[in-house]
């Protein structure tokens, strides 16, 4: 039992350690707290409803790059689950504005682009 904790623990590890390293999200650059909790819900909000769309964007954008169009699906499929998933998250706790929740690739760009 204590095998398969200790293991989990450092597969958790090994997951989030790339996503301790993200950059701040958009909304935290806000003056005051009213600015960084609604763009927070924002923010929350956008992923949630928009973060699927990694499914096509990230395959797409790496074959016109010239890369493997097989990693960019896996790369796809992961970047949907955790911006739909964090994104949801970033919604649920708008109003704890010091909790910034990192998503992958920084969370969906389709409405800034």
């Amino acid at each position: 039992m204590g095998t398969r904790v200790g293991l989990v623990v450092f597969s958790l590890a090994l997951i989030a350690a790339p996503m301790t390293a993200s950059a701040a999200s958009s909304w935290a650059s806000g003056a005051t707290y009213n600015e960084q909790a609604i763009g927070k819900l924002k923010f929350g909000l956008t992923n949630t409803l928009l973060g699927w769309t990694s499914l096509f964007r990230t395959p797409m954008k790496a074959s016109q790059a010239g890369e493997n169009v097989v990693v960019g699906i896996g790369k796809g499929v992961w970047n949907a689950v955790g911006q739909t998933a964090l994104g949801a998250a970033h919604a649920v706790t708008f109003l704890i504005t010091p909790l910034d929740i990192p998503l992958p690739e920084g969370g969906t760009d389709i409405l800034g682009a």
